[in-house]
């Protein structure tokens, strides 16, 4: 059944999730349970993704940096047992590329950090883009057979930036990622330009996810309780990002710094085009 909110209450629960905010902060704030702001986000993820599938065609990216960014879904992946579907609960990756020129994001994918999400991953991204790129990942070897396969007809110039860590004991409070002592960018496939091997947009980018959706926020229990959901709610934050969050640094949104939309949408403008077909 259609989700009978009026329109401003759906831009209100949708302000609120792209801000970050629960489904249960989001219910407290705008007044609407939350098995209807539930409903909402579902509707609005898969409006989303089928509108990023439908923009993201043709891109000019030239210079992308790839990355995995870790969530959990039911349960972190110490506590799942042989009783359950591994595919259901336990970690799970969200695989993001970023333009390092306009901050666009052409694709993602939630799924297991494995070769099969990997290949997957990288192909759709290779699907998206106009020209020869450089590609810069950290030194998960997963990605290499895919970009060898994927940008074949293309071409592509990658190369890995491998960090090296300095070694203590993390003991059993610590939290944060031990310190980089060491980098090296080690060139894979073409001839990539040294001093534009890096991963520093995309590791940034990560950091936007987890300010703009409240279940990546590490340390709470809004976690997703089905993958489903980190699907849905990862693909209104990027339609959100790319379309109407502009970038403080180019003065527009990353869509309309690659050329995919001519205007900076509002929130209605996302919610339009996402739940009625409504395109700018």
């Amino acid at each position: 059944m259609a989700n009978a909110l009026p329109r401003s209450k759906q831009v209100a629960v949708v302000n609120a999730l792209v801000e970050g905010c629960s489904i249960r902060s989001t219910e407290r704030l705008t007044g609407v349970n939350r098995e209807t702001v539930g409903t909402l986000l579902v509707r609005m993820g898969d409006g989303c993704a089928s509108l990023l599938n439908e923009f993201m065609v043709d891109l000019p990216c030239k210079r992308l940096e790839l990355d995995e960014l870790w969530s959990f879904v039911g349960k972190k992946q110490r506590h799942v047992t042989d009783r359950d579907a591994p595919s259901r609960v336990g970690d799970v990756w969200t695989w993001v590329a970023i333009d390092a020129e306009t901050k666009l994001v052409p694709t993602f994918l939630v799924g297991k950090r494995d070769a099969d999400c990997a290949r997957a991953f990288v192909h759709d991204l290779a699907s998206r883009l106009r020209y020869h790129v450089q590609v810069s990942t950290d030194g998960l070897r997963a990605y290499v057979e895919p970009i060898g396969e994927a940008f074949a007809g293309k071409g592509v110039d990658y190369a890995q930036l491998i960090k090296t860590y300095e070694i203590e004991n993390a003991g059993s409070g610590r939290y944060s990622p031990p310190k980089v002592t060491s980098t090296e960018k080690t060139p894979i496939f073409g001839c990539p330009v040294e001093e534009l091997v890096s991963t520093s947009y995309v590791e940034r980018q990560n950091l936007t996810v987890r300010m703009g959706v409240r279940r990546y926020t590490r340390l709470t229990n809004a976690f997703s309780k089905k993958i489903k959901g980190d699907g849905v709610a990862t693909a209104l934050h990027f339609a959100h990002y790319n379309f109407v969050r502009q970038h403080k640094t180019l003065r527009c949104s990353p869509a309309m710094a690659a050329g995919v939309s001519t205007t900076l949408w509002s929130v209605e403008d996302l919610v339009e085009a996402a739940l009625d077909g409504v395109r700018k």
